[in-house]
């Protein structure tokens, strides 16, 4: 299937929302400038095309006593266990994000904790017990010094 061909009226719209998606498309249609019915449509469009998924709240997780950030390297006996290491890894709720990847590991996965001991707990009784996983690599997250959405050009 052939990606959908943003033009530049599309661009400047979703650009808009992925700096605040709390923006009204009355605001967007004055920035760009459009009627708000025009962003409207082209935003239905887009949902309908799957270019745009969905939206979400970003939230400060340290704010609620989920201090530290993260990721698994995930080493597998064998790639055909993956889907079902997969279903495994989905109800580890601290698990936020889970990528096949070429190179070294399997998986790489992104967790969100409270403490070291937390992430200990998860490692040890949770990700390690999952039949499968032959090893992990852990890192953890000292700052996140850039967290953005990739601007499209226009």
């Amino acid at each position: 299937m052939a990606a959908y061909e943003l033009d530049r009226t599309d661009r400047l719209i979703l650009n808009s929302l992925m700096e605040d998606a709390k923006t009204t498309y009355t605001k967007i249609a004055q920035m760009i400038p459009v009627s708000d019915g025009t962003v409207h449509v082209r935003m239905k469009k887009m949902e309908q095309l799957g270019v745009v998924t969905g939206s979400r709240l970003i939230v400060d997780y340290s704010a609620l006593g989920y201090d530290l950030t993260a990721y698994i390297g995930i080493y597998l006996e064998k790639g055909s266990v993956y889907k079902d290491v997969i279903a495994q890894l989905e109800k580890v709720p601290e698990i936020v994000e889970a990528h096949y990847i070429t190179g070294a590991y399997s998986i790489f996965c992104k967790l969100i904790c409270q403490n070291t001991e937390h992430l200990r707990t998860i490692l040890n009784d949770q990700v390690q017990a999952i039949d499968g996983v032959r090893r992990t690599e852990t890192f953890i997250s000292l700052e996140n010094s850039i967290h953005r959405s990739l601007k499209l050009p226009v």
